[in-house]
């Protein structure tokens, strides 16, 4: 098992970015994260007015693995997330639907114990880990890891969780893969500027899905696939997200043309990922046991 301690910084996607391991297909690697502000505001007596944002969200990485290459896909299957005794939520004028309520910037810090965070000693969260920021190198010029895109990156996706395995397309020979910006917890839409967001590592084992004709980030979980998009607007976002589904089940699964519209509308759902951050991030679930019964049970 390999282990990348998150000295191994990056705050751009980018093919030029160098690796800081390499891996087999096959292999489990271990990745430690900062929470999305470096951890800068653990401490008690950190405030804005002490402490400068760094750009970006520090994420942990570059990977390489070997035998992948452009038009492959990277099968990241999620075994575990830790995470930190202690998590934080923040609210400003400068992202989120209500942020003209906030013109300075609060936070809290949540404490996590045992399975759950406890919200000013009112409110019991259990705790549901996700990776906020994943990603790959991007076709041409680096990408920051707050932009989502078809390269992954800031998706923000709850899905993004132990058990699931995410599907990344390949753009740059070896991947380059990097994750950070864990949340504790997190509503869909992530609708007020962030999560709970919190340091932790993550137990991933990489695999490598030879050219099968895919080209955005898709999810799979027991019992649903989903495909997720990035765009300028929510709208563009769920409209390329549908499409996209759909081709998938016409060219992956294999329906014919009606099947899968009608399938598509039937079992279907849009659900908004992210509002917040410069590309808006929407997926669309569909169960397994439908594109089970067409005889589709893997991207492989």
């Amino acid at each position: 098992m390999k282990y990348i301690g998150r000295e191994n910084l990056i705050t751009e996607m980018n093919k030029d970015n160098p690796a800081c391991e390499v891996v087999s297909p096959g292999e489990t690697v271990v990745f430690e994260t900062y929470d999305c502000f470096t951890n800068q505001f653990l401490p008690e007596d950190a405030t804005f007015e002490n402490v400068v944002r760094k750009p970006g969200n520090p994420c942990t990485g570059p990977l390489y693995v070997e035998g992948a290459e452009l038009g492959d896909m990277l099968k990241i299957s999620i075994l575990d997330i830790e995470t930190g005794p202690v998590g934080i939520v923040m609210l400003g004028p400068n992202s989120g639907n209500e942020k003209e309520f906030f013109p300075k910037k609060v936070l809290s810090r949540v404490p996590v114990k045992n399975g759950n965070a406890y919200f000013k000693d009112k409110v019991v969260f259990s705790l549901s880990p996700m990776i906020g920021t994943i990603g790959v190198a991007p076709e041409g010029e680096g990408i920051s890891t707050i932009t989502p895109g078809n390269h992954g990156g800031n998706m923000d996706c709850t899905q993004i969780k132990k058990g699931s395995i995410l599907y990344l397309p390949v753009y740059a020979k070896g991947g380059l893969l990097a994750m950070g910006d864990f949340h504790g917890v997190m509503g869909d839409g992530e609708v007020e500027d962030c999560g709970l967001e919190i340091e932790g590592k993550a137990t991933v084992e990489i695999d490598v899905v030879k050219q099968p004709g895919i080209s955005w980030p898709v999810a799979e979980t027991e019992d649903k696939w989903m495909i997720i998009v990035s765009e300028d607007t929510v709208e563009k976002a769920w409209t390329v997200a549908v499409r996209q589904m759909y081709l998938f089940l016409k060219e992956q699964v294999k329906m014919d043309t009606e099947d899968a519209g009608m399938l598509l509308t039937l079992a279907g759902d849009v659900i908004v990922c992210q509002t917040v951050n410069p590309k808006k991030t929407v997926r669309v679930e569909f169960p397994k046991y439908i594109t089970q019964s067409y005889g589709y049970n893997s991207i492989f």
